[in-house]
């Protein structure tokens, strides 16, 4: 049984979609992305430095492009040429901003559209983010009970519970400060490179915004399971999906959930698509016995189609309850 899941932020580095480009057809659809997210995404795939595609107005619709166009490339030859998604992917599932490159694997949202909803997302959480200073760091080890009650008593909030011994405080910076130098037992406390305090309630105007527009966005019901950040349960219908994809902003990451589901569900594989890593690190310690690749380049294409054709037992429109 074989999940596709798809990155969040941070998983960005420069010059990751320079390879993609060489593809023949890639060019074209990253123009389309690129109208859709009103940016060159091109420019910020290939010369952008680190910095620029750190702003979260530019890295979250570079990150949903990159899954993406991984993906259009990975169903485009061998065996997969001419199969759509629901015939090929038990489940799927996106952590964070990923979320909105997993509706498109799902068929929730066609690609351009993924492209320009992710690109209001980034544009509000920017915006929120720039209002009040604020942060997060990752709380990696101790015992998760502990690290938890650390996290509320220093006056932050679990913004993405990640499993496999870690877990992710936001709040305000200050806050940050107390929880560094009152770490849990036994864990480490490592500061993030990021906006704002996403996931948590800092992030409440974005929350507003962004449900006006998900709730005119057009889309389709699930055309495979698709598990949610909130809980680790499958989406429901289209409307559903992306009501909960803009609750999202404000509510905490459970990919502990989301892993244990995947679990439940007898997944033998793991696919993470570009900018892969972050997942399949996690997986490799929660999921054991999975196997796991990681997409990261073109040169990773093959061996992705060689483990869908190993684990897929997929058939259109085997979505679960």
């Amino acid at each position: 049984m074989l999940a596709v899941v798809c990155p969040g932020q941070g998983s960005q580095t420069p010059g990751m979609l320079a390879p993609w480009l060489e593809l023949p057809g890639v060019p074209d659809q990253i123009a389309a992305f690129s109208d859709a997210a009103g940016l060159d995404l091109a420019a910020h795939g290939t010369t952008s430095d680190a910095d620029t595609i750190r702003d979260t107005a530019v890295a979250q619709p570079l990150i949903v492009a990159s899954s993406l166009l991984a993906w259009r490339v990975i169903l485009d030859g061998g065996a997969l040429a001419g199969r759509d998604a629901a015939e090929v992917v038990d489940v799927t599932a996106g952590h964070s901003v990923g979320e909105v490159a997993a509706a498109a694997v799902a068929g929730v949202l066609d690609d351009v559209g993924a492209v320009g909803l992710v690109t209001r997302r980034a544009q509000a959480m920017a915006k929120a983010a720039a209002a009040a200073p604020s942060g997060m760091s990752a709380v990696v080890g101790g015992d998760p009970a502990e690290v938890l009650a650390a996290i509320e008593a220093a006056g932050l909030w679990p913004a993405n519970v990640n499993g496999a011994g870690q877990t992710v405080a936001g709040g305000a910076l200050e806050h940050l400060s107390t929880l560094a130098l009152n770490p849990p037992a036994r864990a480490r406390v490592i500061p993030l490179q990021v906006a704002g305090a996403f996931h948590t309630p800092f992030m409440d105007a974005a929350r507003e915004e962004f449900e006006q527009v998900t709730a005119q966005w057009p889309a389709n019901d699930p055309r495979i399971t698709f598990l949610a950040d909130l809980d680790g349960q499958p989406h429901g219908t289209g409307a559903e999906t992306l009501a909960r994809l803009a609750g999202q902003v404000t509510a905490p990451v459970r990919w502990d959930l989301v892993m244990d589901g995947l679990a439940a569900r007898g997944v033998t594989a793991v696919l993470e698509l570009a900018p892969g890593g972050v997942l399949t690190g996690l997986a490799k310690r929660a999921l054991k016995g999975v196997e796991l690749l990681a997409v990261k380049s073109p040169d990773d294409v093959e061996a992705a189609r060689d483990l869908i054709a190993r684990h897929s037992t997929a058939v259109p429109n085997g979505v679960d309850a």
